[in-house]
């Protein structure tokens, strides 16, 4: 992988054959956050498809390069790209323009309608058919499944992060935190948007890409009552939260090495009266698949597990 100063310094990252900065018109702009916007816009030429573009603008000394969050998403998207998986947003082409006190980095994707968020927006009170959480959920898993295959582990799943086409296809997106990983390695305690984090996070513990399938089973639920399951807002609330509804592993299961030590007041039982009626049904029961595998701390399920058995299997619904 090339260096942030390499890459900056080079203005262009791998060209590729796709629609660069002046390939296309900007037509609206979609969203904003703290290095930049994303706009809509369309190629003026060829096959003037619709396109998302990441415009940021990263102050400070060129000279040191692009900041390593930067660097991480952009190197994830050219590793994973050439796989051009239906269930991960394609990134078209990336250039950098050095200026004096700046850098600008130019990201160009596919164009996808909307986010999941922004889908659960506008439906019904009556909420979505079974069908088609059951569909998201297998494109969501199927996605998740070929990224941790290939060793990433995305960090920041939530439904702001999964985007929708009109035509019904899931994507993943925004890779800003996602990192390669291997077994069981000791991340960052800090990502993942607290409503989604898993409690292994919460507990300051080393992860995997249990983290995501996690924060996947919290879409799973977000798409049966339309609002998010569990909303803490500490981490230790939180962390109490997800005791009152999925339970609280036995005190010989509890990490010894997590700085938070266990509580015998805390539940001890599955607290499953807790959750919507919606979602006691045995065929979306959230605790299907962790009971398969045991104390979720200890051997929490992978996303081909949830593929392949559970609510989102061919045998439910």
């Amino acid at each position: 992988m090339k260096s942030a100063r390499t890459m900056a310094r080079a203005g262009k990252v791998q060209k590729a054959k796709a629609p660069t900065v002046g390939d296309y018109e900007i037509l609206a702009e979609i969203g904003k956050g703290a290095y930049g916007k994303v706009y809509k816009a369309r190629e003026v030429r060829d096959r003037r498809r619709l396109l998302a573009v990441k415009k940021l603008n990263l102050p400070g000394d060129p000279s040191n390069g692009i900041p390593q969050v930067m660097v991480r998403e952009v190197a994830l998207l050219r590793k994973l790209q050439s796989f051009n998986h239906p269930n991960v947003v394609k990134l078209l082409d990336v250039s950098a323009a050095v200026r004096k006190q700046s850098l600008d980095l130019t990201l160009v994707f596919e164009y996808i309608d909307q986010d999941l968020a922004s889908f659960l927006s506008t439906a019904s009170e009556d909420g979505l058919a079974r069908d088609k959480i059951k569909d998201v959920m297998q494109q969501l898993f199927t996605g998740l499944d070929f990224l941790h295959s290939n060793a990433v582990i995305h960090r920041d799943l939530k439904p702001d992060n999964v985007l929708v086409s009109c035509r019904g296809e899931v994507k993943i997106a925004d890779f800003g935190l996602a990192r390669i990983y291997t077994y069981n390695i000791a991340l960052t305690p800090c990502v993942v948007t607290l409503w989604y984090r898993a409690p292994e996070v919460l507990l300051r513990l080393g992860y995997t890409s249990s983290v995501d399938v996690w924060s996947a089973g919290c879409i799973f639920a977000e798409l049966f009552l339309l609002r998010p399951l569990i909303r803490g807002y500490t981490e230790f609330q939180q962390l109490q939260k997800i005791f009152e509804v999925a339970g609280v592993p036995a005190e010989e299961d509890w990490p010894k090495d997590s700085p938070i030590q266990y509580n015998p007041a805390w539940r001890s039982e599955p607290g499953t009266h807790l959750l919507p009626a919606c979602l006691r049904d045995k065929d979306s029961d959230l605790l299907a698949v962790s009971a398969s595998c045991g104390p979720y701390l200890l051997h929490p399920p992978t996303a081909i597990i949830c593929l392949n058995t559970g609510p989102v299997s061919s045998q439910t619904f």
